[in-house]
Parts: C-alpha cells; structure tokens; sequence
C-alpha cells in the first residue's frame, strides 16, 4: 500500500508542477523514474550488506513494475533504432545525438536510456 501511495504522491506533485493533469506517457515516465530508484537502491543496499532492505526495495520494484506496459527486447530497440536513424539520414557518430532525439520519445520508459545509446552508438559505428 505504501508503494502506490508514494507513486501517485509522485504522480499527483507532478501534475501540480505541471499545471495540469498527466497524459498516460507522462504517468509512465514517473513510475519509470520510481523503479530507476528502486533499482539504485538495490545495488546501494546490497553493496552496503543491507539484504533486508534491498529485499524491501525489490518488492516496491515489483509492484510499480506490474503499472507499466513490458518493456522492449534488445531486438525490439535494435529495429526502433534501426528505423530512426534512416528517419534522420544519420551517417556517424556526428549524429547520435539526433538519432537519440528522434528514437527517446518512442522507446520512453519501456527501455533503459544507456541500452538505447550503446545501440546506437553501435549503429552509427561511434563505439561504446
């Protein structure tokens, strides 16, 4: 209970920032950042030897989990990749960065944004 509580906290701070209410990406986006901090959380408990608290975080990170749509494969974001940079003509590593623009607002929060880079850094021959 605490979990959704803390989420639609977030979500609801956000809407008032805002100024408005949330479109469904926009929702996604924050539970997306929510588990991003589960996530870290985790690794610091764990390096820490705290078990009981990175067993807490996990759980928190299974229940935001269960509000978001799948996330994509590696060969799902390959293809996205693969068609923006033919969408943005890109040529080389000069170009990452528009690719990046282009491909992030369709990946959104289904993929994790170094993933996403480390493809396309591959795709335009720019290395790792």
């Amino acid at each position: 209970m605490s979990t959704i509580r803390l989420a639609r906290a977030a979500i609801h701070n956000a809407s008032i920032e805002r100024g408005r209410g949330l479109t469904d990406p926009e929702v996604e986006e924050i539970i997306g950042r929510e588990i991003k901090r589960r996530r870290e959380a985790i690794e610091a408990y764990a390096k820490g030897g705290r078990e009981d608290l990175a067993q807490k975080e996990s759980l928190e990170l299974a229940i935001l989990s269960e509000y978001l749509p799948p996330p994509l494969t590696e060969a799902e974001v390959r293809a996205l990749v693969d068609e923006a940079v033919v969408q943005t003509a890109a040529k080389g590593p000069a170009d990452v960065g528009r690719v990046m623009r282009v491909l992030m607002p369709k990946v959104g929060s289904r993929a994790d944004g170094a993933m996403v880079q480390r493809l396309v850094r591959a795709a335009l021959g720019a290395g790792t």
